[in-house]
């Protein structure tokens, strides 16, 4: 049998905080315990925030924690034909949509709707969809393309649910709610979700259950703010045809607030501990962490 493959996939558009150091500790300890391989991708497809400082800051801060990883390192930005690939294929199976409004005539539609009655959110708290494009005909689409403006590819969810039928994942963590075991995935609480836009060739949903069928990765490891996204994935690798990795999501670092770390909170960077004298142990203590 072969080994279990782990991966700590961060986005280079901000320095690595504490609750990173937690995830990619998570999984370089848990790689390292079953004999297991452990990967660096970076997920770079947002090319207009993510930074080449950013990436050589990811390396040096996980080589200074006393991480090792496989070379070469996966970088999403080269892969985009794949992800286009993927596309093009739900797209011949007739799930896929585009949505032309515009950010801020979303917002002018949830306020409309909300005004009779809370529009449903996903469990981000964003709203969902609330256009008109997937009641659009194809001949209005193919106008609305023509004449350049940019627009979003979406799921048609309720399809997609239809021809994936019953989806579970099985969790080894737990979810933020106490979930654990085998999960009923419910990919119909993010509405039309987008999977690529007329300027990104992919969203996280896509290249993420792409990049983890291509590697190989059997165990997920990662916070439980995405603990819910795993539905999307699971509906996604079953209509991609992909593997279902085993999912592990793991408790969060958060601030004195109570908050969730961000990549702005300086005070929890990794490179500003460091700075500051902090060890690689003390920064495992601090994520919690703990080689056990």
């Amino acid at each position: 049998m072969p080994p279990p493959v782990f991966r700590f996939a961060p986005s280079p558009n901000g320095y690595l905080h504490l609750g990173h150091a937690r995830s990619a500790l998570l999984n370089f300890d848990l790689a390292r315990a079953s004999g297991g391989r452990f990967l660096l991708r970076i997920e770079d497809i947002d090319t207009a925030r993510c930074r080449p400082e950013f990436e050589a800051a990811i390396c040096e801060d996980l080589d200074w924690l006393g991480l090792s990883w496989e070379r070469p390192v996966r970088r999403q930005s080269e892969h985009f034909d794949l992800y286009r690939e993927a596309l093009s294929r739900l797209d011949r199976e007739g799930l896929l949509y585009k949505s032309f409004e515009s950010r801020a005539e979303i917002a002018r539609l949830v306020a409309q709707r909300d005004a009779l009655g809370r529009w449903p959110r996903d469990p981000d708290g964003a709203p969902l969809y609330p256009g008109a494009g997937a009641a659009q005909s194809t001949s209005e689409q193919e106008r609305l393309e023509q004449s350049g403006l940019p627009f979003a590819l979406r799921l048609k969810v309720e399809a997609a649910m239809h021809r994936a039928r019953h989806l579970i994942w099985t969790e080894q963590g737990e979810g933020p709610q106490g979930e654990t075991g085998m999960v009923a995935a419910q990919p119909q609480v993010w509405g039309d979700v987008v999977l690529g836009r007329k300027e990104t060739p992919a969203s996280y949903h896509l290249s993420v259950v792409v990049d983890d069928a291509l590697q190989g990765v059997t165990h997920v490891v990662r916070g439980q703010d995405l603990f819910w996204a795993t539905s999307v994935h699971r509906l996604l690798q079953r209509l991609l045809g992909l593997p279902e990795p085993v999912y592990q999501h793991h408790a969060l670092v958060r601030d004195a607030s109570g908050a969730k770390l961000a990549k702005s909170s300086q005070s929890t960077a990794l490179r500003a501990l460091r700075a500051e004298g902090f060890s690689p142990a003390d920064v495992r203590r601090m994520a919690g962490a703990e080689a056990g």
